[in-house]
């Protein structure tokens, strides 16, 4: 594999299931966040939609989504909505996109674009195993580099399994672990996603009820219409 680079794997990825994968996603979640002093549980709605127009979008939902209260993403771009309105617009995205959705749906170009915007750097491959599988380390040159973003994809069913990303200069990078992956039509879901800061969990959401290649109102993925249309 050290012949490799990242846009190779990513073609890989892309090629496996080109034509296959789903291009809209909806499912609930229960967010477990570890703080401080507690634990938060809240149930979350989320709805993700590729069209060549908009590229990937997520919609999430906090709580039910006739309450219109969310934030919508895009891979760099984000827009906080609260009863229906925009609070806030940020150049903040969602740099899982790519790797979950997009690297299988739009052109390579586009998704090294976007892999790249997220520190990762292309040009180092690594091998290791995870969970007892064969994976590509794509952004580090040992499995030993632990401190910059990379990607570990699954050599054999060529997904995105965990994620070290790295969202401040001076911060240890927070750790992505990608699980239960379940079929999501011709293509595959985790269904447990935990986050991890330190060594101690963060993060935990756990899907259910998901379905691939729902019908989805575009109204939904446009912050003028956010509560018109219906999920």
């Amino acid at each position: 594999s050290s012949d490799l680079n990242g846009a190779d794997v990513l073609r890989r990825m892309h090629d496996a299931y080109t034509g296959k994968w789903y291009h809209t996603l909806t499912f609930w979640q229960t967010t477990t966040m570890y703080r401080r002093a507690d634990t938060l549980k809240q149930k979350w709605y989320e709805a993700i939609r590729h069209t060549p127009e908009s590229g990937v979008q997520l919609r999430i939902d906090f709580g039910e989504p006739s309450l219109g209260n969310g934030v919508l993403y895009t891979s760099d771009s984000s827009w906080t909505v609260r009863n229906g309105k925009v609070e806030r617009a940020s150049a903040d995205g969602n740099p899982f996109l790519p790797l979950i959705e997009g690297v299988y749906v739009q052109p390579i170009a586009l998704t090294l674009q976007q892999v790249v915007a997220m520190g990762v750097d292309t040009s180092k491959v690594s091998s290791t195993t995870w969970q007892g599988m064969p994976v590509w380390i794509v952004g580090a040159s040992s499995v030993a580099d632990s401190t910059v973003t990379q990607v570990w994809i699954d050599r054999d069913k060529l997904l995105a399994v965990r994620a070290l990303v790295k969202l401040s200069p001076t911060q240890p990078p927070l750790d992505i672990h990608l699980d239960a992956w379940e079929p999501a039509g011709k293509g595959w879901l985790a269904t447990r996603v935990t986050m991890f800061a330190n060594g101690a969990p963060r993060q935990l959401e756990e899907y259910h009820d998901w379905k691939a290649d729902p019908a989805l109102d575009a109204r939904m993925f446009d912050v003028a219409t956010w509560t018109a249309g219906k999920p």
